[in-house]
């Protein structure tokens, strides 16, 4: 069997590469990554040393993933993943709409000219801001938490469902994965092949180029282990704001049941994929876990928002759980440990995705 990974060199696809070549010795895994994100270029000599096809490539391009032959499944991680592109200045809106927009209908061609199954890993950022900022919340302890009893369609305090609105605004990046996930389940409907799409909470671990607008589970450990200034953004300035997390290595099991399925008949199609509310954390609550890891250190409070930024994103996984039999083996505690040992390990990490 041969497996095609888009983005085989970013976090998500290096990982699922790495565990599915550790656990299934007959696969073949093949992937292209275009290295625009920085760090990623770390990744491909230690893909190719284990026997991995990972192509320097563009998946805009056509030419470029029809490379590949006998493909038997395409997984879809390449994407331009921060909630701020397209609008920090850093990356233009076109470019971040051409990387994930754009860049997912040659990747649906390829899939449909050979009948293959297509996943895409999508994101929790396809929500609706404006319905998630009507979620009512308290204070307990470190964290906020949302009030019980609350008529607010696809959420309860398990999370937000799949039935929650993603009208917009969802901040550019949400637009562009919730416009794929449309044009996706389209080619499903129209061409016969199975689509997949998979909507997932903060994906966290060893080896993530964390920043400040994506990977920040790796970014906040990494920086208190190195003693590097850190600051509490918006809601107050108290780091109460709360996200779920979880290791995506947890997701293969899903990948697995949704491609021996075959046929979408009678699944969903999409799912939240997450830690659901077990994993629920907030940024005070990781301060707390690494001071006592690794000693105090002082973060600076500022009450200035960012665009897009929400107090209390956490994804309710029970549809996964009851469609699919899945639910996410790897605590939080133990994804916390397994960055703070990489940290520890690779004290220059940070800078490589500067």
């Amino acid at each position: 069997m041969r497996i095609l990974i888009t983005g085989i060199c970013g976090f998500v696809g290096s990982t699922l590469a790495r565990e599915l070549r550790e656990h299934r010795a007959d696969l073949e895994i093949v992937g292209i990554d275009n290295l625009s994100r920085k760090g990623s270029e770390s990744n491909l000599p230690m893909l190719r040393e284990i026997g991995i096809d990972a192509r320097v490539g563009d998946v805009r391009r056509q030419s470029d993933l029809d490379t590949f032959a006998d493909v038997d499944w395409l997984i879809d991680a390449a994407a331009n993943p921060s909630v701020l592109a397209g609008v920090d200045g850093k990356t233009s809106s076109a470019e971040l709409l051409d990387h994930n927009l754009v860049g997912t209908i040659p990747m649906l061609e390829f899939c449909r000219a050979r009948s293959i199954p297509f996943t895409l890993l999508s994101t929790s950022r396809v929500y609706g801001i404006h319905e998630m900022r009507k979620i009512r919340l308290g204070t307990e302890g470190l964290r906020f938490v949302p009030e019980e009893k609350q008529s607010i369609p696809g959420f309860s305090t398990n999370g937000l469902a799949e039935k929650f609105s993603t009208e917009p605004p969802v901040s550019l990046y949400g637009a562009s994965k919730r416009c794929a996930e449309l044009i996706a389940l389209e080619y499903a409907e129209t061409f016969g092949f199975p689509v997949w799409i998979n909507r997932c909470g903060v994906l966290a671990g060893a080896g993530q180029f964390g920043k400040p607008d994506q990977g920040i589970f790796s970014y906040w450990i990494h920086s208190w282990a190195r003693r590097q200034p850190l600051k509490y953004l918006g809601f107050g300035g108290d780091g109460h704001q709360v996200r779920d997390c979880l290791h995506p290595k947890d997701i293969i099991p899903l990948l697995w049941k949704q491609y021996d399925a075959g046929s979408s008949q009678g699944r969903p199609r999409i799912v939240n994929v997450s830690g659901g509310i077990a994993s629920a954390t907030s940024l005070a609550d990781l301060s707390a876990w690494c001071a006592s890891r690794t000693g105090n250190h002082p973060v600076i409070r500022d009450g200035g928002d960012r665009p897009f930024d929400i107090p209390w994103v956490v994804l309710d996984n029970s549809l996964a759980a009851t469609a699919w039999g899945w639910k996410p083996r790897i605590s939080r505690d133990a994804i916390l440990e397994e960055i703070l040992a990489h940290a520890g390990q690779n004290p220059g990490w940070l800078q490589l995705s500067k």
